[in-house]
């Protein structure tokens, strides 16, 4: 009986292990997707502080540069942003209690609407309205004991998170230099100018999204206020700051605001009018947003085409919820100024970027 060679086997076997590269891509985007996910709880408020760290730094270091300690610096930046968003909350609630003393008038315009919807349903689908109200009562007989433990859970989870926020933003301000000297001491000396480089653009990157971004906010708030005071919708302060707020996942975010803001309208029962005007200011505020706020406030930092853009949105909130519809932009700006610095990774980086404007000569 003939012997095979060991060597021979062991060369087969090497052979067949080799994968092609698109697979192995595949493999990694995979592995990397699954670890996102599966991670979520753990990432989500690491990456949330890591942002806002960012846009903490040049205060901290204006801070500093006036003789503070670093750690003092941190403190002050982070209670300044709790502050902010402390009186955010509060105009937010200080709306709805004057929302709420409208709700009357709203139940039964909503219940007028719903009685319209039911004889709509009745007539074209041929479900009684018997029918219609004995499916709702067994959907919230079913939901009511599901709704009180996850809401309970939610409260939790949540103030668990802002705890962890809160700690890890304060700890990458105070940090920041030994980290970045991780990030140095991981590379090459002849790497070295280029991974700094990369950090001080990753940084500043975010930093000037997230500030342009939150000054673009501020002025919708104002844009709104007016446009829904002028055509008459009620609390129009707190729909304008919701969609103001709710600009922060892009595309989808502003719709969702406005929509809630035309079933206030038609709740109201001031007829057609109402809705056209709120439907109007939309689109006003919205031309000018595109074509004034965007370009002046905000600028062009994170140039990502729209096709990528979507993507990015869809697949944020598939693996981290509506955290990653806000992470998404920025990330994705971020990890195109890596791809722009390495070699090998340039042609993701154009795939995913967008045409600046080119100059007319």
């Amino acid at each position: 009986m003939k012997l095979l060679n060991p060597r021979v086997v062991e060369y087969s076997l090497e052979k067949k292990l080799i994968i092609s590269k698109p697979i192995q891509i595949l493999l990694f985007l995979f592995l990397f997707i699954g670890g996102l996910y599966f991670a979520r709880e753990f990432l989500v408020p690491l990456t949330l502080a890591g942002l806002l760290a960012t846009l903490m730094l040049p205060l901290s270091r204006w801070f500093e540069s006036k003789g503070m300690k670093r750690g003092l610096a941190a403190l002050v930046c982070l209670l300044l942003f709790i502050t902010v968003a402390a009186g955010i909350i509060t105009l937010i609630v200080w709306q709805v209690s004057d929302l709420a003393k409208d709700v009357s008038d709203m139940q039964k315009q909503i219940g007028s609407l719903l009685d319209k919807i039911k004889s709509f349903l009745s007539t074209a689908v041929g479900i009684s309205k018997e029918q219609q109200q004995e499916i709702l009562k067994q959907q919230q007989e079913s939901s009511s004991n599901i709704q009180l433990s996850s809401m309970l859970g939610g409260f939790m989870s949540f103030s668990t998170d802002f705890v962890l926020f809160i700690v890890y933003t304060y700890l990458f301000v105070f940090f920041r230099t030994r980290l970045k000297n991780f990030v140095l001491m991981l590379s090459s000396d002849a790497d070295r100018v280029r991974t700094e480089k990369v950090i001080v653009d990753s940084s500043n990157v975010a930093y000037k999204y997230l500030s342009g971004l939150s000054l673009m906010i501020a002025m919708l708030w104002v844009l709104y206020s007016i446009g829904f005071s002028i055509v008459g919708l009620k609390s129009a302060v707190f729909f304008a700051i919701l969609c103001g707020l709710l600009e922060i996942v892009p595309f989808i975010g502003n719709l969702t605001g406005t929509g809630i803001a035309v079933l206030m309208a038609a709740s109201q029962g001031e007829g057609g009018g109402l809705i056209l005007g709120v439907l109007a200011t939309y689109l006003i505020v919205q031309f000018v947003q595109t074509y004034l706020l965007e370009p002046l406030v905000v600028g062009a930092e994170v140039s990502i085409n729209p096709l990528f853009t979507i993507i990015v949105l869809v697949l944020g909130e598939l693996i981290w919820g509506i955290a990653g519809m806000v992470l998404a932009i920025p990330l994705l700006g971020v990890t195109k100024i890596i791809f722009d610095n390495v070699e090998s990774l340039k042609p993701f980086a154009y795939l995913i970027g967008s045409e600046g404007k080119k100059k007319r000569r």
